[in-house]
Formats: C-alpha cells, structure tokens, sequence
C-alpha cells in the first residue's frame, strides 16, 4: 500500500472525533448515497469508535482434504497447517493508523481471536472489519481490542481457510474497500469512505458534526445538564 507518512496523518486527522452518522452525511453530500455503508450485521463486539487506514487481506476456503489421524499427529499437522496454508504475512505489514479489512469468504471460523487480534493491536493495528467471524471474544473484550464482524465463531481456522491475497480490492459488508481507503467504525456500523473523496467527504462531516453539538448544547442547557465531550 502506497501512501507517504504525511498523507496517512493528514488524513487520519482529517476523520478525527467524526461518528459513523457524520460520515454517512458526508458521502450523501457528495451524492454518494448508496456507496459505503457496510450491511447492518456487521456489528461491534464491543461499542467504541475507530478511524484508520483500510489495509485489506482476502483468504478462501480451503479445498483440501483433512487428513485421518491421531490426536497427537492432527497437533503436528496444524502447525504445518498455519505455516503453509491459513498464513498472516500481512499481519508484518501493520503500519500504526491501519484498519485491518479482511475478506474471508463468510466461512465459520474464527479467523482473529485473543492472541493474533493483540499481535496486531500491539504493531498498530486500530481494529479490525471481518467478512467472517471471530472467537475468544471475552479476551478480545478485555483488551479493547476492537472488532467488527459478521458473527462469532467458535471454530479454528485449520481445515478450513486459507490465504490467499493482501493489499488488494476486497467485498467486505457488501462495500468495495480498496487499500487506503477511510475505515470509520462505531456502535451505528461500518462506513468505508475512498481516499480520493476523503476531504470532500470529510468536510461535509464535519458540518454536520458541529452542527449536532450546537443543537444538543442548547438541548443539555435547557436541561440543566453538564456539557459533556459529545457537545463541545
């Protein structure tokens, strides 16, 4: 993915503090309406707000056969199994600001879970968007590691998926996200914004964001209410 370090803080900054809905105003601003807002099931584990820069990972699933054997045997055969076939090459490309997109085909299986979710999270990784599922979400919960996907699996990744592309255009949520493009997510969804709409988009966002805290501040204040962040 090409993008100059200037270019990824300038824009990261540009969506800074913006919600799900300001975006959506944004592209519908720039009569973008039907483009960018990733199907309704795509849910958080947990409620919290992430911007970043969309790196994109495919993986299919697997067509091979799994082999008969005996426990001890099936344990040596799943480390060759994440050495060859279900690999995360990508996972050393994490620049900090990146939002993890990953198309895996909808297979149930649980793609990230409590370790590599972390691993990525401590490289830079800001959160993750899944075509698929996810597991161990209670430790994924309790290290805020965020995560987006379409449902949670319990199942491991062997015999089942494997890797197939990165830094590529991939089909997540039923939106086209291409490497670089805007990621911002929430307790309202995902909305995927391109790079080369992004300030025009963003600006419009904007607009709208302050113009909900204008409305609100006056709406806290006739309340007797606290300004809080949400309105300042």
């Amino acid at each position: 993915m090409n993008m100059a370090k200037g270019e990824r803080k300038e824009l990261l900054k540009l969506f800074e503090g913006l919600r799900v809905a300001d975006v959506r105003d944004g592209m519908d601003w720039n009569m973008m309406h039907g483009y960018g807002s990733m199907s309704y099931d795509m849910r958080p584990l947990f409620r919290t707000r992430v911007v970043g820069i969309a790196r994109t990972v495919r993986y299919l699933p697997y067509e091979g056969p799994v082999p008969k054997m005996k426990p001890e045997e099936y344990t040596e055969w799943v480390k060759w199994y994440y050495g060859n076939v279900c690999t995360y090459p990508w996972m050393e490309d994490i620049q900090p600001g990146d939002f993890i997109v990953i198309d895996q085909s909808g297979v149930n299986a649980g793609l990230m879970g409590s370790n590599n979710g972390l691993y990525g999270f401590r490289k830079g990784a800001r959160g993750y968007v899944i075509e698929g599922g996810v597991r161990d979400t209670d430790e994924l919960i309790l290290q805020k590691v965020p995560v987006w996907s379409r449902f949670v699996s319990q199942a491991m990744v062997q015999g089942r998926l494997r890797y197939d592309a990165r830094d590529i255009p991939v089909r997540v949520g039923g939106v086209v996200v291409n490497p670089g493009d805007i990621v911002v997510a929430d307790g309202d969804g995902v909305i995927v914004v391109p790079r080369n709409k992004a300030y025009d988009v963003a600006k419009y966002a904007r607009q709208e964001l302050n113009n909900d805290k204008v409305g609100r501040r006056k709406l806290y204040e006739s309340l007797g209410w606290e300004p809080d962040d949400t309105v300042k």
